[in-house]
């Protein structure tokens, strides 16, 4: 029989069961909803968004990606200002100022408004997902109930992976695109109104100053490296580039020689010698990032190649939010059958394999393909993602789970930032550089260059065979260039999966880490 490992070593209250948490737990649901319907009705908007805004290629990777920088630069922060401060407190100003954010990104009127407003939706989004997991890791003291728990919380965000592009896409069909960030809000009134009173407050009993240098130093750090890295992939190396990097670099690492510094630091960095959670926190950094590419231009592909509507293209991409939403509900249960590596190593393999098969995705490839891959990556990602967050957050006394689940969604934003910008970069290469062909006139051909949506609307104003020979030219090259992220992607999740393997041997869910 196998059971869950109770170390003597831990106090008897940690099984103690807070009467109101699977209420609470409910309440923590909507704001992980918040955050995966935002990041998906944005995917699906993107050809809407082309059309009215008309953004270069790089303003719409930084639409895309702005989020995930800023985010990425203060989940830390933000997760140990919870700690300080009351993680039920940050939560619900957070939601609050997600809500108005939300507001600006609707009515953003240019290119440059929009990337601003992702980047205030950044800043507030970095007080939720942390907040979330922790206080779930505080309410939820008996293991079991605690991985059930975070497989709940999990499906939530597939879920709302879900309802994203359902709802985005009857709101696309029948509004304008700014209107599927208003949707945020009725979600964010439901959870201030109701987690005010039945959220239970958190926090660090004796949390120590916060420390403001170290704060600017991980949000420039951050912002540094990644800037540095998705502008290499974009556009090849230069000055201006360099400096960035290397400011970045030297941020981050004064942020550590400041953390083993201080009484009571930002980040324990103590936390990275259990090699438990350093493995696992790799694991979800390399499975994101390669497998990004997929999931941001997937709803491109099927609308702007394959011509499907927004709400169809919803509903194709259904299976994996299906899958995901199952198997992260079986997770702790599979985990106690076999073991944590099998679960994550056998759940990141199986992304692989999805992605693999799309390698040889056409512009006319039919929905069999596509459904097979999708089911794969929905249930690879369920037992992976679920499973390595439990380990994440039980590996950490409870007064520090605010800054490991920053650290566990710093590491999933990175990978997702950088996934954008490495495999956008691929997409991007592969798509500009289709042969135009004959009869197009200049003006026309490169605003087709410039991305898929305007190939779309740039053959729609030429029209007859001229407008359909580069509207074919351009979903050809969009088409290659997604299966050559997929193939990158592939080669991520696969070598990702096998060092997971070796990485969590004898790595158990529902243990402390040692310190």
């Amino acid at each position: 029989m196998t059971t869950v490992p109770r170390p003597t070593s831990e106090p008897t209250e940690r099984y103690d069961k807070h009467p109101g948490r699977w209420a609470a737990l409910g309440v923590l649901v909507l704001a992980v909803l918040l955050v995966a319907v935002d990041a998906t009705v944005l995917a699906l908007a993107t050809p809407f968004i082309s059309e009215d805004l008309k953004p270069s290629g790089v303003q719409l990777l930084w639409i895309g990606d702005v989020y995930s920088f800023v985010i990425a630069g203060l989940l830390v922060s933000m997760g140990s200002l919870g700690d300080r401060i009351g993680r039920k407190k940050l939560l619900l100003a957070g939601a609050v100022a997600f809500g108005a954010a939300s507001l600006f990104n609707a009515y953003a009127a240019s290119p440059e408004l929009l990337i601003a407003a992702r980047a205030l939706l950044g800043v507030a989004g970095a007080t939720l997902m942390p907040s979330t997991l922790a206080l779930i890791r505080n309410i939820f003291s008996d293991p079991r109930e605690r991985s059930l728990a975070i497989g709940i919380w999990g499906s939530s965000a597939s879920a709302g992976s879900a309802l994203g592009p359902l709802v985005g896409g009857f709101l696309l069909e029948h509004f304008w695109w700014g209107s599927v960030f208003l949707i945020n809000l009725p979600v964010m009134a439901l959870l201030v109104l109701v987690g005010a009173k039945l959220l239970p407050e958190s926090k660090n009993p004796a949390p120590g100053p916060w420390d403001l240098p170290s704060v600017g130093l991980s949000l420039v750090g951050m912002i540094g490296v990644v800037y540095a890295i998705k502008n290499v992939a974009s556009h090849g190396w230069s000055t201006q580039i360099g400096v960035a990097g290397a400011v970045g670099v030297a941020a981050l690492v004064w942020f550590v020689r400041r953390q083993k510094s201080l009484a009571t630091p930002l980040l324990d960095v103590r936390l990275f010698r259990h090699r438990g959670f350093s493995a696992v926190v790799a694991c979800d950094l390399f499975a994101v990032l390669g497998l990004t590419g997929l999931v941001f231009f997937l709803s491109q592909f099927l609308q702007l190649v394959q011509g499907l509507s927004p709400l169809q293209a919803g509903l194709a991409e259904l299976p994996a939010t299906a899958g995901a939403v199952l198997t992260g509900l079986l997770a702790g249960a599979a985990v106690r059958r076999t073991s944590a590596r099998a679960v994550v190593s056998g759940g990141l393999a199986g992304i692989g394999v999805a992605l693999l098969l799309l390698t040889g995705l056409e512009r006319n490839t039919g929905y069999a393909l596509l459904l097979t891959a999708l089911i794969l990556v929905g249930v690879g990602a369920g037992l992976a993602f679920t499973t390595t967050a439990d380990m994440i957050v039980s590996s950490v006394p409870k007064e520090q789970a605010g800054a490991a689940s920053a650290v566990a969604e710093t590491a999933y934003e990175l990978g997702a930032a950088l996934g954008i910008a490495f495999l956008g970069s691929i997409v991007n290469g592969v798509y500009q550089g289709f042969i135009t062909p004959p009869g197009i006139p200049p003006t026309i051909a490169e605003a087709a260059h410039a991305s898929i949506g305007g190939a779309v609307e740039a053959a729609a104003s030429v029209g007859g065979a001229h407008g359909h020979a580069l509207l074919t030219a351009a979903q050809d090259a969009f088409t290659a260039g997604l299966a050559g992220t997929a193939t990158v992607g592939a080669v991520v999740l696969l070598a990702t999966a096998l060092a997971a393997w070796f990485l969590l041997k004898g790595q158990r869910q529902g243990s402390a880490a040692d310190h």
